[in-house]
């Protein structure tokens, strides 16, 4: 009897579908190992990168042979392993994403692997697994904070920042303000196209170190200045041109929103606008990654990403209105809102 060959091409996915964790880990296993450092300071073959990683010569030889099909590194094991361009994206060095991959192949994969308790009760897989919530995870591991924050300046670094300047015009501007600034990577790009503005960076105390360096070595410490504080009860800058408030919307609910929303505005002159980052899920098949980033939120902090109408509904609820949309690369979109009409 001849093999049945006949293509199966619903019983495939299902199967990519169901061992799409392991691209995560293997990717994890290959950047916590630092094996696309080592094939770049010229380990190309297994037994070597093996050696100098301190890791098991077959256990490596398997992995290469995955990352090889996962377009990681390309060659082979006779000729030696070289990095693609994937591979040179998970490198220690700046802006690369091997801390994103560390943080999703750790705490991240951890909290997913709770991820029923958040499909059953709402309650987050975080937590389940931790034991506390994100923000307090953070706030007590300082390790862990200061790698959250390099995450997220490293998808800051190859996600949508540094187009923004290209949609929004901030030459004029002469005060910007950051709130939630994280990094301050969003900042330091605007402040980088608006040569006579200054800003002002709000976030919490642990995450500032980060911030107060990266401003200082980007546009100097006497045009940005950082001020500790919850942003929900902190004195929000009054009469900026304009306030940046990226990838924060996402994380809490709609009442915090419009609270937070409310409080911007009231500090807002009649000129000032406001700025909002974030992945915007589309109806139907169009777009991946804001639905994957909404159920990331959903399981990670209890947060969400929201459709178009939603975030105009947030706006009205708080007397704005977004004045325009652009899109921006990695799904991301930027809304400009202004006191509502």
């Amino acid at each position: 009897m001849s093999p049945d060959t006949t293509p199966r091409p619903a019983a495939r996915a299902t199967i990519d579908l169901i061992t799409a964790a392991w691209h995560t880990q293997a990717v994890y296993a290959a950047a916590k190992l630092g094996v696309p450092d080592l094939i770049a300071a010229g380990h190309s073959a297994p037994a070597g990168i093996a050696r100098a990683a301190g890791a098991d010569e077959d256990a490596v030889r398997r992995l290469l042979r995955l990352l090889l099909r996962l377009d990681v590194v390309d060659g082979d094991e006779t000729e030696g392993y070289r990095n693609t361009s994937v591979g040179e994206l998970l490198r220690d060095r700046p802006g690369s994403l091997r801390d994103v991959c560390l943080l999703y192949g750790e705490e991240f994969y951890q909290a997913w692997g709770d991820s029923i308790e958040t499909f059953r009760t709402g309650r987050t897989g975080f937590e389940k697994a931790y034991g506390q919530s994100l923000v307090g995870y953070l706030r007590e591991d300082s390790d862990a904070a200061k790698r959250f924050q390099r995450a997220m300046r490293a998808q800051a670094d190859n996600f949508a920042f540094d187009a923004v300047p290209q949609h929004v015009d901030f030459s004029a501007d002469r005060h910007v303000v950051d709130i939630a600034g994280g990094s301050g990577q969003l900042l330091s790009t605007v402040l980088g196209s608006a040569p006579g503005a200054r800003g002002t960076l709000i976030d919490l105390e642990h995450t500032l170190p980060i911030a107060r360096a990266h401003l200082e070595q980007s546009v100097g410490a006497d045009r940005a200045e950082v001020v500790a504080g919850d942003m929900f009860t902190v004195p929000i800058p009054q009469e900026a041109d304009t306030y940046l408030l990226s990838r924060v919307l996402g994380d809490w609910s709609d009442d915090e929103c419009v609270r937070l929303l409310s409080s911007i505005r009231e500090a807002m002159a009649p000129h000032s606008r406001l700025v909002v980052i974030e992945m915007v899920v589309q109806d139907g098949r169009a777009g991946l990654l804001a639905p994957l980033w909404d159920l990331h939120l959903m399981v990670v902090n209890g947060g969400h990403q929201r459709s178009a109408q939603e975030y105009r509904e947030l706006a009205a609820r708080s007397g704005l209105s977004i004045d325009r949309a652009v899109q921006l690369p990695m799904e991301a979109c930027a809304m400009v809102l202004t006191h509502g009409g």
